[in-house]
């Protein structure tokens, strides 16, 4: 008669599994809760106490850690001299091992920190050639249907033990990153000598960067996404450039209090705007650059009212991400079969770092974030921003923290009407910015991610009418740069940080 060990954090569908395999003629162990569940349901249980002459101790931290168990998980019962110990020492083998872990992801502690479910796990999972493992109440139906029909061998039990060690292993690096949050070394705690980096995928994707190219979504393990709640609501599948550039509109919308629109294009913003209602936002935000925004993505940080749908809906858009969307307004968006309509939560950033893979390897450094104090900025120039000048520069600055470097980003009164990002240069980057504002650049602030290394770029920012520069400083030649703004009767707000984003 087969065994199997059933021992489940997760109870549901245990019962129903417990019963089936007793009907197929399985002996079945347990322990603790599962096995009180399972025999409260009249159901033949053999408690792990009776296999191993000790019932729990140290505060049921050690239940099942015995050779009598893990005996019989890892026994080669093809190996003549393992099936001689077993009889030498009274072990059975045990053909199936069932075992969810403690939710450790969902609440962080020493003691939901498991030690005799993963032990048992990965001992079936090495043990594959004669021992299955569930780690996934999705698979019991899958299982029984291939024990019934004779079809549990090696490879079904394989392809189960590859998912275990997967299953271990994002739990273990849950562990290890929660161990870690603790050290006091900053370098330590963020950027570990050893990063395991594990992925659950969540989402197959319609395609890759191309669609020849196959991709999709994962997520890390124990950490809060917006993805994890967003709804769609309408629309094709989402594509991996679809993620990608809604996860960048979506960010930078959230960045801003007032009602805010956010229009991304190859994940550089080409409109950004904040207004008095959503509507005025995302008419301004597209109005800045409404070339660029054809077949792009919107996000908005207020619900999209009918007035705002019907606007959207006169141009040809990918998504549209928001908090809500008003009756009206899904019926008008949903008649566009092919736009996909995303309601979402603002996100939560909890993940401190930004991996990118190189040959061989990752790249790995914290995330860049405009939270530099304030008061710690400096004007650097005879004269100091209006308080319209300073909110524009504000604004800018977030922009430009947020566009592919080289960037130049051009704001008048609450719209960057201006962008103009991922150039070699600085002074091309600007002319682009003005190019897109045009004869609306006069009476501009600017913002540019990193310090100006010649004159050059202030001169053509002043030739086109900007009356205020927000730029971190730091050049060999900040004195001319300053001296080129004072000539120009320009503020200057030097800020003290970097915001390359490449």
């Amino acid at each position: 008669m087969p065994r199997a060990l059933l021992s489940v954090y997760d109870k549901n569908g245990i019962v129903e599994f417990a019963e089936a395999l007793h009907e197929l003629g399985w002996e079945l162990l347990s322990s603790g809760g599962t096995a009180k569940v399972i025999a409260d349901n009249g159901i033949p249980v053999v408690d792990v106490a009776e296999i191993t002459g000790l019932g729990p101790i140290l505060d049921h931290r050690v239940v099942t850690l015995h050779p009598k168990i893990h005996g019989g998980l890892l026994a080669d019962i093809a190996n003549p001299a393992h099936v001689a110990e077993m009889l030498q020492y009274g072990i059975e083998p045990i053909s199936l091992v069932v075992v969810n872990l403690y939710p450790f992801t969902t609440n962080p502690s020493v003691e939901l920190i498991d030690i005799g479910g993963p032990a048992m796990v990965r001992a079936a999972a090495k043990n594959h050639a004669h021992v299955g493992v569930i780690v996934d109440v999705s698979d019991y139906d899958g299982v029984l249907d291939l024990i019934r029909h004779n079809d549990f061998d090696v490879v079904a039990r394989r392809q189960l033990a590859a998912k275990a060690f997967r299953i271990t292993s994002a739990y273990d690096a849950a562990v290890a990153a929660w161990m870690g949050s603790d050290i006091e070394s900053s370098i330590d705690a963020t950027l570990p000598p050893v990063l395991t980096v594990v992925g659950e995928r969540d989402e197959i994707l319609r395609y890759g960067e191309n669609p020849h190219q196959v991709g999709a979504r994962y997520r890390l393990p124990g950490l809060r996404s917006w993805w994890d709640s967003a709804l769609q609501l309408n629309g094709k599948e989402m594509s991996y450039l679809n993620v990608f550039d809604t996860e960048a509109a979506w960010q930078l919308v959230n960045k801003f209090d007032a009602p805010a629109a956010v229009v991304v294009k190859h994940a550089n913003a080409c409109g950004v705007a904040t207004g008095e209602s959503i509507d005025d936002a995302y008419r301004a935000a597209h109005a800045a650059d409404p070339i660029s925004a054809f077949g792009g993505i919107i996000a908005l940080n207020r619900a999209v009212t009918d007035d705002t749908a019907r606007a959207i809906a006169e141009v040809f858009t990918e998504v549209v991400v928001a908090p809500g969307f008003s009756a009206g307004a899904l019926e008008i968006l949903c008649a566009k079969p092919s736009l996909r309509l995303l309601e979402a939560t603002a996100p939560f950033n909890e993940n401190a770092l930004q991996v990118r893979s190189i040959d061989g390897g990752l790249l790995v450094q914290t995330t860049d974030e405009v939270d530099e104090p304030l008061d710690l900025y400096t004007v650097a120039t005879d004269r100091t921003p209006t308080d319209t000048e300073w909110t524009d520069l504000l604004l800018a600055w977030q922009v430009a923290a947020a566009t592919w470097s080289n960037a130049i980003v051009l704001v008048k009164n609450g719209v960057a009407i201006g962008i103009g990002g991922g150039q070699p240069n600085r002074v091309d980057a600007a002319r682009i910015a003005i190019g897109r504002a045009a004869n609306n650049a006069t009476g501009s602030v600017a913002a540019s991610d990193a310090f100006f290394p010649f004159r050059d770029t202030i001169d053509e920012l002043a030739k086109a009418g900007v009356t205020a520069i927000i730029q971190p400083g730091g050049s060999v030649r900040d004195a001319e740069s300053i001296a080129a703004a004072n000539e120009h009767g320009l503020a200057m707000v030097v800020t003290g940080v970097r915001h390359f984003r490449h």
